[in-house]
């Protein structure tokens, strides 16, 4: 080992009070390295968790139009054979009244094909309690939160007043009932909302409740792993303009999207977040570096004689240098390695912490309105975590450059005159 790289892990913990200051000014370069990798991986958790819930529930991309989609089975054809795509099922939305006995909501609901959803969407894993297969034309699936607002249950009855059977209560001289469904199933996907105002049915069920004859609101698609999902849907897009009017009926307004394209806002919203914060927690990283640059500085100012001493018995300046740039960077490598552990310590309890400081403050359900998830996500990047680490060394090491170049300029004679 080079004297110099000796010296300079030496002098780190030579005595108590050298040791004691290092051990701060290293413990402050965890702590910055700490914060910025809890909130980029939990920034980095909510856009992945959307990506996830919105891939497992509606699919990689999503076919919509203006209009009712008459002849699904047309255009289910032409999508399945673009290269890419996977699989198809189509979809139907509305909106409706749901009532179990004087107990009204208005929920969405989501019409599926329980031939075909599970090739695309995996449904049957946020189911809670009983099964999707047991959905038919006579049933129907509520959001967990939803079936407890009503107070519905496995084996419940409720009511559904659709926009359409409402229009024909009005239109005609005699009472029209309303639809009875069973209840089924329980699901919770962890999104407040989606939980709080969902219900699934058959799609036929919708299009008697809609009118919509044999129509849909549209397709979801699965991709085959690995493929691109911008470019898939740049070629579904092309498959469909080429097939209408020739084998496929024309559509007004047929376009498909990308869950990029469908979450954009959001998406966006949350990587500017990201980067301003990430910016803004790098001045905690800077300020521990000032704080290990002021240690060195003063280690310099002490060790003037015992610099001049190596200069004159032939160290280079640049060894001299060395010596106390590489404090620097052993600093910043010891507060790395420290910040990441604890920070992945941290992220590893983050919902027991959360969740406790949430219930003691009183303020969980606010959380759950704003963020509208009951666990908090986390996904920690590669990119990020190197731009963490690369951070803390770099301005661990700039820190102790400014010091060492202090002492390499002292002259060897001034040095050691130096009391």
């Amino acid at each position: 080992m080079p004297w110099y790289v000796y010296l300079a892990l030496k002098q780190l913990y030579s005595t108590w009070q050298r040791f004691f200051f290092t051990a701060i000014s290293a413990l402050s370069v965890a702590l910055g390295v700490l914060i910025l990798l809890i909130v980029l991986s939990v920034m980095g958790g909510f856009s992945q968790k959307i990506g996830e819930m919105t891939q497992e529930t509606q699919g990689d991309i999503q076919i919509r139009a203006e209009q009712v989609i008459a002849d699904p089975a047309a255009l289910a054809k032409v999508v399945e054979h673009v290269p890419g795509v996977a699989a198809s099922t189509p979809f139907a939305q509305g909106f409706a009244l749901v009532m179990n006995g004087d107990l009204p909501v208005f929920p969405v609901i989501e019409a599926i094909d329980p031939a075909t959803v599970e090739k695309v969407a995996p449904l049957q894993k946020y189911v809670r309690i009983g099964s999707l297969d047991d959905l038919d034309d006579d049933s129907v699936i509520l959001s967990s939160e939803l079936a407890e607002q009503i107070g519905a249950g496995l084996g419940s009855k409720v009511q559904v007043y659709s926009p359409a059977i409402l229009t024909h209560m009005l239109r005609a001289d005699e009472a029209i009932l309303p639809r009875q469904l069973n209840v089924v199933g329980i699901f919770q996907i962890g999104h407040q909302q989606l939980d709080k105002s969902t219900v699934i049915v058959t799609l036929r069920t919708m299009q008697d409740l809609y009118d919509l004859g044999g129509g849909v609101h549209g397709l979801n698609l699965k991709i085959a792993p690995g493929a691109d999902v911008e470019a898939v849907t740049r070629n579904v897009n092309q498959a469909m303009l080429a097939a209408e009017g020739h084998g496929l009926p024309r559509v007004q307004g047929l376009w498909a999207r990308s869950w990029k394209t469908v979450n954009s806002d959001f998406l966006w919203a949350v990587q500017l977040e990201k980067s301003m914060m990430t910016f803004i927690l790098l001045i905690v990283v800077l300020v521990a570096a000032f704080l290990t640059m002021s240690l060195l500085l003063v280690l310099v100012l002490k060790k003037t004689r015992e610099i001049g001493l190596f200069i004159a018995l032939g160290a280079t300046r640049l060894q001299v240098a060395g010596c106390f740039c590489l404090q620097g960077v052993a600093i910043g490598v010891a507060g790395t390695v420290v910040g990441l552990s604890l920070g992945f310590l941290a992220l590893h309890y983050r919902n027991d912490v959360i969740h406790f400081l949430l219930h003691f403050t009183g303020s969980e359900e606010a959380m759950e309105s704003v963020y509208q998830f009951n666990q908090i996500p986390s996904h920690t990047a590669g990119g990020d975590l190197v731009t963490i680490v690369v951070s803390a060394i770099v301005l661990s090491t700039l820190a102790g450059a400014v010091p060492a170049l202090l002492a390499a300029r002292l002259n060897p004679v001034e040095a050691l005159r130096n009391e």
